[in-house]
């Protein structure tokens, strides 16, 4: 009998589970382009064109894999608009007798794919989502550390014997050096779009024209050997450097060493073990130092993996936990970009114009800002899921409300992730050009990130005294004079109050 296999769009692995339990010979390949996927969330134009682009292009190699692939395009007059549509519309059009998937990575198409088809083990990632869930019950506490290092073990990668390469596990202490001159600095591999990636954007043009962020000009890779080549480029242009500069941002050059490669990898058009050992191999081979290998290692095999482990294990109301109690609506600049604040101009026109921003320009800029402007952490988190590209709910959930917001009271991160404008100014040079003086803590030129710092630290202080990392800064609030603490408190609930922070009209 004639199975469906079903392929989402970030799906895109030849030795996809569902894939390798099929039989060319008698299953067929479904794919469908839907606007279900298009618009629960309102993506960013390149978003969506990269995924359709992809699909297309994985579409294309199945077939000369030898699939037979059944393929419905967003524009197909009969075309239902869902997955669950586009999936019984195909069953009778074959006479199939079941459908069979691999599993969606987001809670919500679980639980509507569970109702109507057989759904296999997502099996690459490395660590199985159910002995994630074994390992954090048994722990008192989770750190991604103490994961981590079980990920190093069981992969082999950066181990001599049983010791870490270098001695040491984590080198993260050499990994922050402020922004470098740009000039010399590599820039991400570019793409320019084929006849396929040409008809998509005329597409999203005609479909998504309201929606945020600038389609052209369009350079992402859209095939598999496309990725690799863009990981190829990074590996001998940008990891070499990527460790030293990985936290830096400077608003004259956007990537600096960063891979760019996350819009692949999440669509599984590149393989998160292979990269990884070919990062090591560069280390072994005396090309790249230790430092940046192992630091694109741990963001790979352990940040990555341990967010989805998390995401998966606290399951669909962890997108509404709010630990902290921030209820602002989202300020209508994250969408508009119209800030005298700098680093968020900066950081916003970025997203809008690349759909990219680094990880440090989403943590410690347009998070640390939400974070001390009490912004509700689930509206964040559905901006972030719109406006990147590399954006899926199981990675950039629990990076948004667990790491960025602290919503979840300090399950996934040890501390707020709070920070006044002098971090700002050590990491970039977005200080030198802001209508703002980053030193001011008051006054009508001070930094906002300077007095929203400290009411932060105020308003939380009880939680914040028992924590670790964060006590020291409410006993500093604690011995400022009570005239400045006042002054602080007002200029912070005047600029809350104000036009500054006006929700989306």
């Amino acid at each position: 009998m004639t199975r469906l296999i079903l392929i989402l769009g970030d799906q895109l692995t030849p030795s996809l589970s569902s894939l390798c339990a099929a039989d060319p010979a008698s299953d067929i390949v479904l794919m469908a382009e839907v606007a279900a996927e298009t618009t629960y969330i309102r993506h960013h134009k390149k978003k969506i064109a990269l995924v359709l682009s992809a699909m297309r292009h994985f579409a294309a190699e199945l077939r000369t894999l030898g699939w037979k692939v059944d393929y419905v395009r967003l524009d197909d007059p009969d075309n239902t608009g869902s997955l669950r549509g586009e999936a019984h519309r195909a069953m009778a059009r074959y006479g199939a007798s079941s459908i069979l998937a691999t599993e969606p990575g987001e809670w919500r198409l679980m639980e509507e794919m569970s109702a109507w088809a057989e759904l296999l083990p997502d099996t690459r990632f490395l660590a199985d989502r159910h002995g994630f869930v074994r390992w954090a019950e048994a722990r008192k506490s989770l750190r991604m550390e103490h994961f981590y290092r079980l990920m190093r073990r069981k992969t082999g990668l950066l181990m001599d014997g049983e010791q870490p390469a270098g001695g040491q596990w984590n080198f993260d202490h050499d990994n922050r050096a402020p922004p470098p001159g740009a000039l010399g600095l590599p820039q991400p591999a570019r793409f320019a779009p084929d006849a396929i990636t040409r008809d998509v954007l005329d597409l999203v043009a005609r479909r998504f024209p309201d929606h945020f962020g600038d389609l052209e000009p369009f350079w992402f890779a859209t095939t598999r050997s496309g990725a690799r080549a863009a990981f190829d480029h990074f590996l001998r242009h940008g990891l070499r450097d990527f460790g030293r500069y990985q936290d830096a941002m400077l608003s004259g050059h956007r990537f600096l060493c960063h891979a760019v490669v996350s819009i692949y990898l999440n669509l599984g058009l590149l393989d998160p073990l292979e990269m990884c050992r070919a990062v090591e191999e560069e280390w072994r081979a005396g090309r790249v130092p230790l430092n940046s290998a192992e630091g694109f290692i741990r963001q790979i095999i352990g940040w990555r993996e341990f967010v989805r482990g998390i995401y998966w294990w606290q399951g669909p109301d962890y997108a509404r936990v709010n630990a902290l109690d921030a209820r602002r609506p989202l300020p209508w600049f994250y969408w508009s970009g119209e800030t005298p604040m700098a680093c968020l101009r900066a950081c916003i026109a970025q997203t809008r114009e690349e759909a990219y921003a680094h990880h440090i320009q989403r943590l410690m800029v347009t998070g640390t800002f939400a974070l001390l402007a009490g912004v509700d952490p689930h509206a964040l988190h559905e901006w972030y899921l719109a406006v990147y590209a590399d954006a899926f709910e199981w990675v950039e959930l629990p990076n948004t409300i667990g790491m960025s917001q602290f919503a979840d009271g300090g399950l996934l991160a040890s501390k707020p992730y709070a920070a006044s404008g002098a971090y700002i100014q050590r990491m970039s040079d977005y200080c030198g050009t802001c209508a703002y003086n980053v030193k001011a803590r008051v006054g009508p030129q001070a930094c906002p990130f300077n007095f929203l710092y400290w009411r932060f630290i105020a308003t939380h202080a009880a939680t914040l005294r028992s924590n670790g990392r964060m006590a020291q800064m409410v006993r500093v609030w604690d011995k400022f004079p009570p005239d400045h603490r006042r002054e602080l408190l007002d200029q912070a609930d005047a600029f809350l109050a104000g036009p500054a922070l006006a929700p989306a009209p």
